[in-house]
């Protein structure tokens, strides 16, 4: 048997699937790479190791999974092991916004804090960093809290930011209902893609308010939201960070009514005492933050 199928079909046996394990590999590989080898590791078998619609191992795949896990399952923890202990080690996954204004300072006082501290950093939605906790495979997530956390995930909220609209001073807006109030709105909106939880909040509160103002660009950061905005594209739906200062030509019109939203921490268990120090420095910084 090739150890390389064999760790690929551990990823897609713990997983559930051959496209959650591309996501989960630790480098680089795409789905029908992986498929292609779980094929010849099963024709080196004989036997089929997994039932691919919907997912279930076989009995012959269940038996392999089994043997095999220990080992790969402990390969981090060795790695630990002989750079002399993870205790100093974080595995965190956040949302971008937080890995841009908050988290950057925030590692920097824990290494501060606690000598040879590191850490790893992964991207990641609500839905998708409670499912890298569920998985063990992070150990704190930091992102928006506006849905109900699944079962054994533990949350703590840190700060609320404010969404405003950015707009040209050039413009002459200088609130937002005198957008608001018009019959039809043509300025062009700048946002981050529509399934992202600042511009469903966003879409929610206007329907709310009986109005309809769809997205002309949907852009990846933030930063390229404030870009469009000084270009002279249109008005951008950004998180006012206490922190940010905005161009000189650019104005923030505050969104009343609308409400702001949530962000914190989780995470599932009992935290190490460097993951309580962590959220200890997370949650002090957040409260710098809104004073």
């Amino acid at each position: 048997m090739n150890v390389h199928h064999l760790e690929l079909f551990y990823y897609v046996a713990r997983h559930g699937g051959v496209s959650a394990a591309a996501r989960a590999m630790p480098y680089g590989i795409q789905q029908p790479a992986i498929s292609a080898q779980i094929l010849q590791l099963e024709d080196a078998l004989g036997v089929t190791l997994y039932q691919r619609r919907p997912f279930q191992l076989s009995r012959e795949g269940q038996t392999l999974y089994d043997f095999i896990a220990p080992f790969f399952g402990g390969l981090t923890e060795m790695a630990d092991r002989l750079r002399g202990g993870g205790e100093n080690r974080l595995r965190i996954a956040s949302a971008e916004v937080v890995q841009r204004d908050y988290l950057p300072e925030l590692f920097g006082r824990m290494r501060q804090r606690v000598k040879g501290f590191h850490f790893t950093l992964t991207h990641g939605r609500q839905q998708e960093i409670e499912s890298l906790l569920a998985a063990q495979e992070v150990d704190i997530g930091f992102g928006t809290l506006m849905e109900k956390t699944v079962a054994n995930i533990e949350s703590r909220e840190l700060i609320r930011l404010p969404m405003v609209l950015l707009v040209t001073k050039q413009s002459g807006i200088t609130k937002a209902e005198q957008i608001f109030e018009k019959d039809r709105i043509d300025l062009p909106l700048v946002t981050l893609e529509a399934r992202d939880v600042v511009s469903r909040s966003f879409q929610t509160s206007l329907r709310q308010r009986g109005l309809e103002w769809l997205p002309s660009l949907e852009v990846g950061s933030f930063d390229l939201v404030l870009r469009y905005v000084v270009e002279g594209f249109g008005a951008g739906l950004i998180l006012r960070h206490p922190r940010i200062e905005l161009p000189a030509n650019v104005k923030a019109l505050p969104l009343v009514d609308f409400p702001p939203l949530c962000f914190g921490a989780l995470w599932t268990g009992r935290l190490s005492p460097l993951g309580e120090a962590f959220l200890a420095e997370a949650t002090a910084l957040a409260g710098e933050l809104v004073r």
